[in-house]
């Protein structure tokens, strides 16, 4: 076992290693580069209890443990993106290491290495790996992953404190204490961990929930653009082709975007087969964990993991931020994991060890060579931009990000035309509206800019860029006293934006 655990992390460290020569992409600079709090350990643990997303945005979110390794990082390579990502690599391979071990107790060797290697390989994690925000997802299934096995061994003190690392590391690793009862519910006929246990799991995730509560629910409020005015059956109708995408870039992962909103998973108001097809996952992956409990209890424990993890970002229940993200994927890879460790025992089973190694063999070969391929997208920024508007035009999004670098390079003709093509793609984002007509006003054009701040205005009456443009809509047009009053009032009760209308008499 020693030898397949070595392979798993050789191979998951060897496929992601050349992002070390990559920089810091989108909001790697915002978290990573910019970010006060990432200067130094003491300021990382000074910033204990500040949200996620540094000041000014109002993000929110609480991950605390993710900026103290930040910190940490920072402080051992004086702020070298090459070391955050080797770091990001190895994060990577601790957890193909914890994926084998802990499939191991349904599975053989054979079956579990295979597992580990396809996770370590799945083309879904370049985006978890390579985007250095994104360490995240690393750091809580990590934790999740590493509670389980603890408690395994009857470490219960461990696995409560990986647990609240998990959950500290990002929001979904509050499911941790569900997964462990879920591990001990798939023990059989063993006993059952202690009832003290799970009452010391349940007294830290209400700790953890009081604290997310008090720091980082800002970001919560925030929601997919594409929710913006939806009830209850428009955001299913948005939520179940993303489960069903989702399902598919796990299965598939041949078609892959850093962004999965409108247009690139079409905006649907009412019933389609795509959620037809997303309501049946939804049915048929609880049916799983059930299912397979006697009969491939790896496959239930990972259909639980997939469920529980990705959960909060479904958009089932209530909006979230994002659509779909293959970040969010990461711990649902598990699946396809455990799939493929059950499968390689079936084909050794019928046509023999080497037969079955040499299909594992080309699995994940192909997976790799998938990932590998996929992987330069993250050098930086402009590979990420040309590669998303040549990969999916679709994606509303992509232009404009496209718009914002024509505008910073004064290519005013680009920057028009990019903010008008993301316009006609998707006329529902408030922040887009916010942006274009905040560059706008920038060149006088108050005509084109009115429409597009009261339409941000309407959707998101709080919106920063929304105010922003207002006030200066307000202030080429020479409106001084209507201009007065606005920016008196946005004093009041937008206090993180207040010194932006203090000049205002």
């Amino acid at each position: 076992m020693k030898a397949a655990l070595v392979t798993v992390a050789a191979v998951a460290v060897l496929l992601f290693l050349p992002s070390v020569r990559y920089g810091f992409v989108q909001d790697d600079r915002a978290i990573i580069a910019l970010n006060p709090a990432v200067r130094s350990i003491p300021a990382a643990l000074a910033a204990f209890d500040q949200p996620y997303w540094p000041k000014p945005s109002r993000a929110g979110l609480y991950r605390p443990i993710a900026v103290l390794t930040y910190a940490v990082d920072w402080t051992v390579s004086r702020g070298s993106p090459g070391w955050f990502h080797f770091m990001n690599v190895l994060w990577h391979a601790l957890v193909a290491v914890l994926v084998t071990l802990v499939l191991a107790r349904w599975l053989p060797p054979l079956g579990a290495a295979a597992a580990g290697l396809v996770f370590a390989v799945h083309p879904v994690h370049v985006e978890g790996v390579a985007s250095l925000v994104s360490r995240a997802e690393l750091l809580a299934a990590a934790g999740m992953l590493a509670a389980v096995l603890a408690a395994r061994r009857g470490r219960w003190w461990a696995a409560v404190l990986c647990a609240g690392l998990a959950m500290l590391s990002k929001e979904h690793g509050v499911v941790t204490g569900v997964l462990i009862l879920v591990d001990d519910w798939l023990q059989h006929d063993r006993p059952r961990y202690p009832l003290t246990f799970y009452g010391a799991l349940a007294v830290t995730t209400l700790a953890y929930l009081a604290l997310w509560v008090h720091v980082g629910r800002e970001g919560a409020a925030d929601m997919a653009p594409v929710f913006y005015g939806a009830g209850t059956t428009g955001r299913l109708a948005m939520a179940l082709p993303a489960i069903l995408q989702a399902a598919r870039l796990l299965v598939w992962p041949a078609d892959l975007s850093v962004d999965y909103g409108p247009q690139v998973i079409a905006v649907r108001a009412g019933l389609s087969l795509a959620a037809v097809g997303g309501a049946v996952v939804v049915i048929v992956v609880p049916l799983l964990v059930v299912w397979c409990r006697r009969r491939a209890s790896a496959i239930s424990f990972a259909a639980a993991a997939a469920l529980l993890t990705y959960l909060p970002t479904s958009n089932l229940f209530f909006p979230s931020g994002v659509l779909l993200a293959e970040r969010n994927l990461y711990t649902a890879v598990l699946v396809v994991a455990a799939a493929t460790g059950v499968g390689a025992m079936w084909c050794a089973a019928r046509w023999g060890a080497r037969r079955a190694d040499l299909v594992v063999a080309l699995v994940v070969a192909a997976l790799a060579t998938r990932a590998l391929v996929r992987l330069p997208l993250w050098r930086h920024n402009k590979d990420f931009l040309l590669t998303t508007l040549h990969e999916h035009p679709e994606s509303y999004r992509a232009h404009q990000w496209a718009a914002s670098v024509f505008a910073g390079i004064l290519d005013t003709a680009g920057a028009r035309r990019e903010y008008a093509v993301a316009d006609s793609l998707f006329d529902r984002d408030p922040h887009l509206d916010a942006a274009r007509a905040f560059y706008l006003l920038g060149l006088g054009d108050t005509l084109t800019a009115a429409p597009l701040v009261a339409r941000a205005r309407a959707a998101m009456p709080g919106e920063p860029f929304a105010l922003r443009s207002e006030f200066l809509l307000l202030l080429r047009r020479g409106d001084r006293e209507r201009l007065r009053t606005f920016a008196d009032t946005v004093r009041r009760w937008a206090l993180a934006d207040s010194a932006w209308y203090s000049g205002v008499r």
